[in-house]
């Protein structure tokens, strides 16, 4: 699809403050690699370098943003929120996603006790559907994905293929569940008797709200008993493991690789950022940013930052990494203050 940077402009609320309107904009890119026919957005400060030299037809900048640091030969459209104005003109632009065909695939294995209207479901090639589970009206399910006894799935969910949600778990409306997700597996509980591990029963269920969104193989484990629950529209990032009985709050947000230990709370609004983890039965509260490879060991009130492990207050973080860089110089200093003590010590 076509766009000139004055459609552009009226589709997202922006101001064209330079540039032709009726420019041919076909394509989206990065700063770094648009062309004079892509569109671009200037939206962190460490790509100012990058905006100066950019390429790009037209580009997306925030108000604050000085319009002489685009090059001469780019559009200049100011908006409020770069990034999120465009994703809405990618949007439009990418090519349209193939639509599930509704009804069932004739191979397809589908107890005659499920609830479902045929009519109104997608049902891929090598699914499993076992007794008692619900399906609601619009959801899609992708190919070779295992729906376990008892399961509930809302209305307009998605779960792409090779998925898997074991019995009794629930998923409310519009959930999605990329590639290879595990819902309801064992939570990892093991008692040492008479000097072997012996399993503990995984008898509870998972809980997905609304508008819960799960990354490509990422698990979340049943719980030991009652519920592992994800609230209202919190987002997963593929590769995310989130143990038995884990609790997390309504739009809190979970990077790739991150491991939560089971019985973890996480609270509303938390950004938990890549490679991190939570010990076990750990509360963070509210509006927390743990950043990247942090290492939650103890509760934390939240309306922070916290950084490093044991993760603390950034601020407290980075002044103990810069006493910690003068070491070696107070270390050096302190030697030579010794052989002088010495010097001055044997002269005597």
């Amino acid at each position: 699809m076509k766009f000139s940077p004055l459609q552009i402009a009226e589709l997202v609320g922006a101001e064209l403050v330079r540039g032709a309107g009726d420019t041919e904009i076909t394509d989206v890119a990065s700063l770094t690699d648009a062309l004079s026919s892509d569109l671009s957005f200037f939206g962190n400060e460490k790509f100012f370098e990058q905006l100066k030299v950019t390429g790009a037809g037209a580009v997306l900048i925030p108000v604050q943003c000085p319009m002489d640091a685009v090059p001469e030969s780019a559009a200049v459209l100011v908006v409020e929120n770069p990034s999120v104005a465009f994703s809405k003109v990618a949007e439009k632009m990418r090519p349209e996603r193939p639509v599930p065909k509704m009804g069932v695939h004739s191979s397809a294995v589908i107890d005659d006790s499920v609830k479902l209207n045929r009519d109104a479901v997608s049902i891929g090639p090598g699914v499993c559907v076992e007794a008692g589970a619900e399906i609601g009206d619009g959801s899609v399910i992708g190919a070779n994905t295992y729906i376990g006894q008892g399961v509930k799935i809302g209305r307009n969910c998605h779960l792409y293929a090779n998925v898997s949600v074991r019995e009794w778990c629930e998923l409310r409306d519009r959930v999605v569940l990329h590639h290879g997700v595990v819902i309801g597996a064992d939570g990892f509980g093991y008692e040492l008797v008479d000097g072997r591990q012996q399993k503990v029963d995984q008898i509870g269920s998972v809980l997905l709200e609304n508008d819960v969104e799960v990354g490509a193989n990422s698990t979340i484990d049943r719980a030991r008993f009652g519920r592992t629950w994800l609230k209202e529209g919190v987002k997963i990032d593929n590769l995310v493991q989130i143990g038995h009985n884990c609790v997390i709050g309504k739009h809190t947000v979970v990077c790739a690789l991150t491991g939560l230990a089971g019985s973890s709370i996480i609270g509303e609004y938390v950004t938990i950022a890549a490679q991190s983890g939570v010990a076990g039965h750990i509360k963070v509260g509210d509006r927390s940013v743990i950043m990247g490879r942090g290492g939650v060991t103890k509760n934390l009130p939240g309306d922070d930052y916290y950084f490093g492990y044991p993760a603390q207050p950034a601020s407290v973080a980075r002044r103990e990494a810069v006493a910690l860089r003068k070491i070696p110089a107070m270390s050096k200093r302190l030697k030579a203050l010794e052989r002088k003590l010495e010097e001055q010590s044997g002269g005597e």
